[in-house]
């Protein structure tokens, strides 16, 4: 008897949390005000005693609705009002390993690329080692992949600019010692039978624009294909992957001046470089004040 009179008191307190959760998801979903979200998030709900801890949604998991649905002003005031808080792994209930970065994945997976920027504006305020963008995502999603892999993975040129703008590092590497020009040139490989690869391009010459030495794990795959892999990239772009030849002068200058942006203020100060935009990476993202003009 006593058993189910504890089971009829669980349900009756998942309900409320049932409720609650609908709530504020539908909230953030409909784009509801900011102050009216944050009512909602910091409400105490009816929990058991032993669930003190769960009665309101931190900011964390706040930011990672607002990522999904694309509430860019919640998201802007989440990372402004609680930065460390909001960029702080969220709990169990999202997810039960420890991935560390798990808001930049998110952005890059969902193609939110204004709360991408905001969100690397925000890390250069809260120090971290490793940096946080060189950390891992989720490790059942992304198999230990840096948010660069991903933008590689889902072939999201600016999102990749956005990253190695920002300090990421195009070394990084994955659980199975792969680094995103790794993924990449994975993905061209696969386009010659798939079709047109012109994202896939992008990403590639991105990467390379922040890359004055290049290392990854297919640069022996390189050497026993070379007439395929020349078809694929391009004489010049082959010779130098395969270390057969020096970057050409236009993508070693361009190596050199993108070493000198500073990562706090990009992409900024790429946007005000005085050189002709088709030398620029593609995909370029637009401008802080460019930004705020659309919004």
């Amino acid at each position: 008897m006593a058993s189910v009179t504890v089971s009829s008191a669980a349900r009756s307190f998942e309900k409320p949390r049932r409720s609650f959760s609908l709530l504020f998801y539908r909230a953030v979903r409909d784009l509801k005000p900011v102050w009216l979200l944050e009512d909602i998030r910091t409400m105490e709900t009816f929990y058991p005693e032993e669930d003190s801890n769960k009665r309101t949604y931190t900011p964390s998991e706040a930011l990672l609705y607002a990522i999904v649905h694309d509430h860019q002003a919640y998201a802007q005031y989440l990372l402004n009002r609680y930065t460390e808080e909001a960029l702080a792994r969220p709990g169990e209930r999202f997810c039960c390993c420890p991935s560390s970065a798990p808001h930049l994945s998110m952005a890059v997976r969902y193609d939110r690329r204004h709360i991408l920027g905001l969100i690397l504006q925000e890390t250069h305020r809260v120090p971290s080692t490793p940096p946080y963008t060189d950390q891992t995502g989720c490790f059942h999603m992304e198999d230990g992949r840096t948010p660069l892999h991903l933008a590689c993975e889902l072939q999201r040129p600016e999102a990749v600019v956005l990253l190695l703008g920002s300090g990421c590092s195009p070394h990084a590497k994955d659980h199975n010692g792969l680094t995103p020009l790794d993924v990449i040139l994975e993905k061209l490989w696969d386009c010659e039978v798939a079709g047109s690869g012109q994202d896939r391009r992008q990403c590639l010459d991105n990467l390379l624009l922040f890359m004055p030495k290049v290392h990854f794990k297919m640069e022996a795959t390189l050497s026993r294909e070379p007439e395929r892999w020349t078809k694929l990239l391009g004489e010049d772009t082959y010779m130098y992957l395969s270390k057969r030849s020096p970057a050409s002068l236009v993508l070693s200058a361009m190596q050199t001046v993108l070493k000198q942006l500073s990562p706090a203020s990009f992409p900024d100060c790429l946007h005000e470089l005085p050189i002709p935009s088709s030398l620029k990476p593609t995909g370029l993202p637009l401008s802080q004040r460019d930004r705020h003009r659309v919004l």
